[in-house]
């Protein structure tokens, strides 16, 4: 018990941007896999898997009934283990689970992640108990009180209001003109490219992700779209002007082509730490605008991860070439950026220098 409240202690430390981050990076395997999942579903037809007994109904099931109903109860309660560890899972994952339930989809579970994190380490903090009970504390007073208080809050006072405000922008997102979506898609082009990986990509990625669960599937165009395109762009401009990059570099651009294709922005993090004031605004401009081609042409993704080998599952997305176009186009920008504005390595001119 000690030791666990010695560790929640060190958690707690923590801003809540990474205690968000923690609960992210623990719910993303199971929305890849459930989305990966409806996906394949679609390969029999759009509405293949109404026919109740088929292998779409199954992988409906399995996908969307199954791994995306557990999506947000795993945000909350990995939200609250950051900040209160093994004690605030259960409150967290409670709270989660009636976020769904009450329709205030991720952002209630985001909130329901912290009301319950937050009182299952106050509760550890300030609730005093005879030595003797001390050890009952972490597995029935934190668990009782901390599921108590977010049920009823979530219940009571967050769940209507933030299922209210969930439902007007799963509405605004329905329903706005071409020029607010290509701002939306200029927008979370950018943040995916702005470092690689980091908090502003995964805030950007997050949010995407969250509104697959509101049948919002625009926004995840256009985010796995605009992350393609630093690795992509960088291998571009290891092509466009191989005499400015070393023979590593070049190297390093084919490999990050190959990670851009299955959408894996960290591709790009060798020529960003080498380069970053270079790199980061090249990266940008293409992420910004494949993102804003891809909600200007209305494409609709459905899974969240697997970069362009989506393409190849029928009906995963709509508009695929034009959404391919859009990739292809942010990322010639960013290649030709880059080309255009790298300044030569030395020992790339050493090597040609030693070749003549």
């Amino acid at each position: 018990a000690t030791d666990s409240a010695a560790a929640g202690s060190e958690q707690g430390k923590a801003g809540p941007y990474k205690h968000l981050l923690t609960g992210v990076s623990y719910m993303l395997p199971m929305v890849v896999a459930g989305g990966l999942l409806i996906a394949l579903s679609f390969v029999f037809g759009i509405e293949a898997f109404k026919q109740e007994g088929t292998l779409p109904a199954a992988l409906m099931q399995i996908g969307g009934d199954a791994a995306f109903k557990l999506m947000v109860p795993l945000l909350a309660g990995y939200i609250a283990y950051s900040i209160a560890d093994r004690p605030g899972l259960a409150p967290g994952m409670i709270g989660g689970l009636l976020a769904s339930t009450l329709g205030a989809g991720f952002i209630g579970g985001i909130v329901a992640g912290f009301l319950a994190g937050y009182s299952a380490r106050a509760i550890a903090r300030w609730v005093r108990l005879p030595s003797s009970i001390e050890a009952l504390k972490p597995i029935l007073i934190i668990p009782l009180l901390a599921s108590l208080f977010t049920g009823l809050a979530m219940i009571y006072v967050v769940g209507k209001p933030v299922a209210g405000m969930l439902a007007g922008l799963t509405a605004f997102l329905d329903t706005m003109g071409t020029s607010n979506a290509v701002l939306l898609g200029l927008l979370l082009g950018g943040m995916m490219c702005v470092d690689l990986g980091g908090p502003i990509n995964k805030a950007a990625y997050a949010f995407s992700v969250g509104l697959l669960a509101s049948q919002s599937y625009a926004p995840m165009a256009a985010t796995m779209a605009g992350g393609m395109v630093p690795p992509i762009g960088m291998a571009i401009a290891t092509l466009l002007a191989r005499r400015k990059f070393a023979q590593s570099e070049r190297e390093a651009g084919k490999a990050a082509g190959v990670l851009g294709m299955c959408f894996i922005s960290e591709g790009a993090i060798p020529f960003a730490a080498k380069d970053p004031l270079r790199v980061i605004p090249a990266s940008v401009a293409g992420g910004a605008l494949t993102g804003a081609l891809s909600m200007a042409f209305g494409c609709k993704l459905m899974a969240p991860h697997g970069g362009l080998f989506v393409l190849l599952i029928p009906n995963a997305i709509n508009h695929a070439l034009l959404y391919l176009l859009a990739i292809v186009a942010g990322s010639v920008l960013t290649g030709v950026i880059y080309a255009l504005i790298k300044q030569p390595e030395p020992q790339a001119l050493d090597v040609q220098g030693e070749a003549a």
